[in-house]
């Protein structure tokens, strides 16, 4: 099973870096915070390297 990303919304800033870094996989919800909703839209190395490592919170996980 692949793994897929997770926002902790909790923690979220609403910065824009994963949904400008990766919008094929992050989009802002309702709530304007971050959410994975299609995590199948870029690889694992793409989410990691422009995501979850850039994120500054941290709030950008691996399920």
């Amino acid at each position: 099973m692949a793994k897929e990303p997770w926002v902790d919304q909790d923690v979220c800033i609403s910065c824009g870096l994963c949904t400008d870094n990766v919008p094929e996989v992050f989009r802002f919800a309702d709530n304007g915070k971050a959410e994975a909703y299609d995590p199948g839209g870029a690889s694992e190395d793409e989410i990691q390297r422009n995501a979850i490592d850039v994120c500054p919170v941290s709030c950008i996980h691996w399920r």
